[in-house]
């Protein structure tokens, strides 16, 4: 994958509104319209860690895909694509709750219903879960576990629906619509993931309000940085034997990166290529299973930082 040029930045001076986040570069038009820039970080540890060739090309346009898959459920922020990387939408008033919805026990982070069963919580997300569930055992509903939106470095807290409420945070119309509209987009999301052999374990979803007061689905749908995704096939005899699902592992940078010191605190040893390499052909290979479809490689050797800009010119 070294033939490819990774997308560190897409910093437009003659754009206006420019905000960088982890991962994306935004701009905001005067009209009302957003573009969103896909680059290659790869955020870990609060900061970015490396740039992977592609990443950015295989987020989009898995979002694009399932934008597409699920239009006819929810309306969403979508109104072209530029360019590989790029999305312009419709500028939303985000809402500070995240859905998380999940069909399986399973997760890493002190928010996930895994770690909070090992900890011998069954109370939780204002849900009661089963007593006898195992790891990575499918629920028997999928059930939303929604955390507040963290903003300039916070940390996402649990949340249930009467917390959500009656903190003001939504109104009891808007969580009845978009806890109504998390559902029915997993649901749509497991059901093809299963007919291209994958289980979609659990996922994220941001919405937003456009100008009218409508809620519209923003930011990405089943990526694989929003979502777990496990192979089907070899899931039943993993967990018969208590092993760990098959996935889309991505981890190769930040589990070297761990071994070799305190990301935290130290400063980063140099990641090699070989790792770089691995980690581009896994979202390659991802895009390629969740969507049916062959990734579009672009030209070898193409700066992709130059293509985007000549392709967003319009936007002057």
């Amino acid at each position: 994958m070294s033939d490819y040029l990774p997308l560190h930045e897409a910093v437009i001076p003659e754009l206006p509104n420019y905000y960088r986040g982890k991962v994306r570069e935004n701009y905001d038009l005067p009209d009302n319209r957003r573009i969103l820039i896909s680059t290659d970080r790869l955020s870990a540890f609060d900061r970015a860690i490396a740039a992977i060739p592609l990443k950015g090309q295989v987020l989009t346009q898995t979002a694009r895909y399932w934008f597409e898959q699920t239009a006819d459920i929810c309306p969403n922020h979508v109104l072209e694509y530029p360019d590989p990387n790029v999305v312009v939408g419709r500028r939303l008033e985000i809402l500070p709750v995240e859905m998380v919805v999940r069909g399986y026990l399973a997760g890493t982070t002190g928010t996930s219903i895994l770690t909070m069963y090992k900890q011998g919580r069954r109370e939780m997300y204002g849900m009661t879960l089963p007593e006898g569930l195992r790891d990575n055992e499918a629920l028997p509903q999928a059930i939303i576990t929604p955390t507040s939106k963290a903003f300039d470095g916070g940390h996402d807290e649990p949340l249930s629906a009467a917390q959500i409420v009656g903190e003001g945070l939504l109104t009891q119309k808007q969580w009845d619509e978009v806890s109504a509209y998390a559902l029915a987009l997993f649901a749509r999301g497991q059901k093809l993931a299963r007919e291209r052999g994958l289980i979609l374990a659990d996922t994220k979803y941001e919405f937003g309000t456009d100008a009218e007061g409508r809620i519209v689905l923003a930011d990405e749908i089943h990526t694989p940085d929003s979502s777990r995704y496990w192979f089907a096939e070899t899931y039943p005899e993993r967990f018969a034997t208590g092993g760990k699902p098959e996935s889309f592992d991505k981890d190769f940078v930040r589990n070297w990166v761990v071994a070799r010191c305190d990301p935290y605190t130290q400063d980063l040893p140099p990641i090699p290529q070989e790792l770089i390499d691995q980690t581009s052909a896994v979202y390659v290979r991802a895009y390629e299973a969740i969507t049916g479809t062959a990734f579009a490689y672009p030209p070898k050797g193409e700066d992709p930082a130059q293509r985007i800009r000549r392709n967003l010119a319009q936007y002057f």
